[in-house]
């Protein structure tokens, strides 16, 4: 256990090394973008208000500067209304409150309500922030400070969407690619670590249900969890493309990302299902594993858990391939794909056969769920499949199906029957054809 645990720790330091030595150049320039646009607003800033700090313009510049460009007028956009919204309600609160507990609270539920209800988003709290530092001012000073904070905010928005428009982003379809393949790492770990796990545990007659609860919920927390983070990293990367000056004359290798992230998504979603009918089966110490030909039906299992391992893995590394940048990889893998595939057909061959000779309900059940995961993990990671599904991602919708329009009821010849549950046993009526004049 100590040595699987071992090897799981190398792989995952293995992989942060590989990802800082990629990716510091882009974290290094993505920091310095930041840096020189909170820079300028606060110079912009200070020559307009001089003799103050107006640290809101830098703040507001960096919250701005970091998003996607197609994003980037709608948040800054909210992030001004969120201030507006707020200095109004200080101002308002100043002139006929004071400086309270009670009045405090009131204004940051005024202020929370009112943002809910302008979809403010991710600028929500902002409303409240900007309420409680003007209602700090105090009456006299409300209105001027109200007035220099809106202020610094339009500056701090204004030169972050112009850093983006000026400087845009780089487009993060490598990291995208990154983040699919940890994905797959994920998932072949798992199936490696139970394979080894259950080769160990038939070989010394240890029980198997306590390990596979465990494997269920790996299974469940890369389902659960991981599936969504890279979800959102590929969301990210498809709206960093868009109106990114970047991206013009590259391709776009939003579809095959797209389409790898729902191939790993189905597999991690076979792969639990695997591992709950596992320890459904093995649970209670159920009759089957007393027999004598239970130790090659697991054995056959470690197996087949590493040929499905072999085969993850090498998908997720052709996906990461294929979104690296020109000049920092080599070409798609796509042999060591082929060969990695090439074990599954052994694999559902074996099944079928141990599913038709299995005569405990229980393990018939167990066999038909590996199997049932080993077509589908086949069907997903083929790349013929891949080609066509990346062809319909890429595929424009440019013409809408029109909306059906009802058409006046037309009569039907007595000679044709209802259609019903009963239709396909009805016997069609013959018609007899008028004879010619000729005959």
């Amino acid at each position: 256990m100590m040595a699987t645990v071992g090897v799981d720790w190398r792989g995952r330091i293995g992989r942060e090394v590989r990802r800082l030595r990629v990716g510091w150049r882009g974290a290094v320039l993505w920091s310095l973008r930041i840096t020189v646009a909170a820079v300028f607003s606060y110079v912009a800033a200070l020559l307009l208000f001089p003799g103050t700090e107006p640290l809101l313009a830098p703040l507001t510049a960096m919250l701005v500067v970091q998003v996607t460009p197609v994003s980037l007028l709608a948040s800054g956009l909210d992030r001004v209304v969120a201030v507006v919204v707020g200095v109004s309600l200080a101002v308002a609160f100043a002139a006929v409150v004071p400086l309270e507990w009670w009045s405090l609270g009131v204004l940051i539920f005024v202020s929370i309500t009112i943002g809910q209800a302008l979809r403010l988003r991710d600028n929500l709290i902002e409303v409240a922030i900007s309420g409680m530092l003007v209602l700090g001012v105090g009456a006299l000073g409300a209105g001027a400070a109200a007035s220099q904070r809106i202020a610094e905010t339009l500056v701090g928005a204004a030169i972050g969407i112009a850093a983006n428009l000026l400087f845009p982003p780089r487009v993060p379809t490598a990291d995208a690619g990154r983040e699919i393949e940890g994905l797959a790492d994920a998932v072949s770990d798992l199936l490696r670590r139970s394979a080894d796990a259950l080769e160990r545990l038939v070989a010394e007659h240890e029980p198997v249900d306590a390990a596979a609860a465990a494997w269920l919920d790996d299974a469940r927390r890369i389902t659960h969890h991981d599936v969504p983070r890279v979800g959102a990293a590929l969301l990210q990367a498809e709206q960093g493309r868009r109106l990114n000056v970047r991206a013009v004359g590259t391709p776009d290798l939003g579809p095959g990302l797209r389409h790898g992230l729902e191939s790993l998504e189905h597999t991690a979603l076979a792969v639990r299902s695997m591992y709950r009918a596992l320890a459904d089966a093995t649970a209670g110490r159920p009759a089957w594993l007393e027999d004598e030909t239970a130790g090659d039906v697991l054995l056959g299992l470690v197996q087949t858990f590493r040929e499905l391992a072999a085969a993850v893995d090498a998908f997720g590394e052709l996906v990461r391939l294929e979104a690296a940048p020109p000049g920092q990889s080599q070409s798609a893998d796509f042999a060591a794909l082929r060969e990695a595939i090439a074990g599954l057909p052994e694999a559902r061959a074996r099944l079928e056969e141990l599913s038709t000779v299995a005569t405990d309900p229980e393990l018939r059940e167990l066999l038909v769920s590996v199997l049932s995961t080993v077509k589908r993990v086949e069907r997903e990671l083929d790349l013929a499949q891949r080609a066509r599904r990346q062809l319909q991602l890429r595929r424009p919708q440019r013409h809408r199906p029109l909306p059906l329009r009802p058409h006046a009821a037309r009569q039907r010849p007595d000679i044709f029957p209802e259609s019903g549950p009963e239709a396909e046993t009805v016997r069609m009526p013959v018609v007899e054809r008028p004879a010619d004049d000729d005959e």
